[in-house]
């Protein structure tokens, strides 16, 4: 048992150069991993936009073939129409038509 009381009584902890050594390491690990991360928010977010923007495309198909109407059609259209959910946040508004090769554009 005096063992045991002298082992505890000689820890001296970690020193402040311990210490700061630790702290250096952290922030370059954080310094590298904060733009990698940036980067993925930046790539999925722009992955949902078009993806969204595709979805928005295939709902004025479905409306020009259902609805038997002509394009160009909004985006409010299609949601009064029930051919797109409402969305929570900022829905991109503007208008689907096809341009001069018959091929759908969202603008």
């Amino acid at each position: 048992m005096a063992n045991i009381k002298k082992l505890i009584k000689g820890e001296k902890g970690f020193t402040l150069v311990e210490l700061l050594a630790v702290i250096v390491i952290l922030g370059i690990i954080v310094a590298i991993a904060i733009p990698a991360i940036s980067n993925i928010v930046d790539k999925a977010r722009n992955d949902a936009d078009e993806q969204e923007v595709a979805l928005i495309l295939d709902a004025a198909r479905l409306y020009e073939i259902q609805e038997e109407n002509s394009l160009p059609v909004d985006v409010d259209t299609l949601i009064e129409s029930g051919y797109l959910d409402i969305r929570q946040g900022d829905a991109p508004q503007g208008t689907v038509s096809r341009n001069e090769n018959g091929e759908l554009e969202f603008n």
